[in-house]
């Protein structure tokens, strides 16, 4: 039983390192199974398939971090009166810490392979976090829209994925912002530091008013 759990984590490691540096889909079983020191019968033992891979790659952490969400999402709809958006997103920053507890520099891994999730179209991963973690990922877009009860479902949509990239970006190159802060602002920043400084902008944007294509129609009739 030790044994196979060792070659699981072996695999896992291996294929986390792998898919967050060069991404999933130029990630070979053989690259992974060269790095974990196992062969491929191992793989497909023990997950099945390269998607299964993944998605047990993801599942590590998101385990953790939806069960710490759907907490606090429903202490946030306990509250009678709308919550602003700023508490809405602040609510992320002490699950997604936590998952540096799962492997060293989890928070910064786990949103690089989101980020992979979405820029190699892996389909299979939507499906699968939409199967597992609907339920919470739906008290999120209601506590959004609650805060921003003027926006439309379609543009809170636009907005929600741009924040996400935004977000996959700071994180993929948070020590490189540290080392910029240090060297020009001689300001010093931890991950903590880089999440509380993003989160006012998030907000900012995924409030901002909502443009419409006549806009600029309407200044150019106008003159301005």
């Amino acid at each position: 039983m030790v044994a196979k759990q060792n070659t699981q984590q072996k695999i896992l490691d291996a294929a986390q390192s792998l898919f967050a540096d060069t991404g999933f889909n130029d990630t070979s079983l053989r690259q992974i199974t060269s790095l974990a020191e196992v062969n491929l019968a191992a793989v497909n033992y023990h997950f099945g398939s390269k998607k299964e891979l993944i998605q047990a790659v993801l599942q590590r952490y998101l385990r953790v971090l939806m069960a710490r969400l759907d907490q606090e999402f429903n202490q946030l709809l306990a509250v009678q009166h709308p919550n602003n958006l700023t508490q809405v997103l602040a609510v992320f920053v002490k699950p997604l810490l936590e998952l540096n507890s799962v492997h060293t520099n989890g928070t910064r891994i786990f949103l690089q392979l989101l980020g992979r999730g979405y820029t190699d179209v892996q389909g299979h991963l939507r499906w699968f976090i939409n199967q597992h973690y609907g339920r919470v990922l739906d008290k999120f877009v209601l506590l959004v829209q609650q805060s921003c009860p003027e926006l439309p479902a379609s543009e809170l949509f636009w907005r929600l994925h741009f924040s996400l990239g935004t977000i996959v970006f700071t994180m993929a190159s948070n020590e490189a912002l540290a080392e910029i802060a240090q060297a020009d602002f001689n300001e010093e920043v931890d991950i903590e530091g880089v999440i509380q400084r993003l989160l006012p902008y998030l907000a900012a944007g995924i409030a901002a008013p909502v443009f419409t294509r006549s806009q600029p129609q309407q200044q150019l009739r106008s003159g301005t």
